[in-house]
């Protein structure tokens, strides 16, 4: 397992477009309901038990925030979503900007996208996977939460979401997740590890995703 993730520290944060740092190397975003436990899974999977805080009034939190872990790579995470106490036209907006920042940023790899294992593929969820398949920018799913089922019901619910992505035509791998336990992170860093090309003996070649 790669020790880049222990690395990571607050780098900034932006509330639009045009404050995103330079769009070079490599970012990954993270993204999710504002409840499906994405500050979690960061904290989880960086090892770091305070990097992403989390916030009493879900939605509040209106900014892209970059927590890098080299001068080339970063982690991004994006707004969470889905709480009817953002005013609509704040939705709106940030509807908008997330569109935007998934569909021309050059240097996004790819993107994981948080959900409770108990309610997946709720409709912001569907579209934020739109969006990234219109940019041809690689998904995969963290259902979350995993420790909530037996292994059972948690194996059920991963293959429902995967025939769920194939009736709607939707790319994006999946696994179980659950920061309470840990069960899932190693195939989630090496998800990351894959994204940021990470190496032990070699320095990543940058790349840029063609359109």
């Amino acid at each position: 397992m790669s020790q880049l993730y222990r690395k990571a520290y607050y780098n900034g944060s932006a509330t639009e477009l045009s404050q995103l740092p330079e769009d070079s190397g490599y970012e990954v975003a993270f993204a999710g309901r504002s409840n499906a436990g994405k500050s979690s899974a960061i904290n989880c999977i960086t090892g770091i038990s305070a990097l992403a805080r989390t916030s009493k009034t879900p939605g509040r939190t209106q900014m892209i925030n970059f927590f890098s872990f080299d001068d080339q790579r970063a982690l991004v995470d994006l707004p969470g979503y889905g709480y009817a106490k953002v005013p609509e036209k704040m939705k709106l907006k940030w509807q908008h900007t997330l569109a935007q920042y998934l569909e021309t940023r050059q240097c996004l790899r790819g993107m994981m996208l948080m959900m409770d294992i108990r309610h997946p593929l709720k409709p912001f969820d569907i579209q934020m996977l739109t969006w990234a398949n219109q940019a041809d920018l690689p998904v995969h799913i963290l259902l979350t939460k995993s420790d909530k089922l037996k292994k059972g019901a948690g194996k059920q619910s991963l293959l429902s979401v995967r025939n769920e992505l194939q009736k709607l035509s939707l790319k994006a791998s999946v696994q179980l997740f659950s920061s309470l336990n840990k069960s899932g992170k190693e195939e989630a860093i090496q998800k990351l590890d894959d994204w940021f090309e990470v190496t032990d003996d070699a320095i990543p070649l940058l790349l840029t995703r063609s359109y």
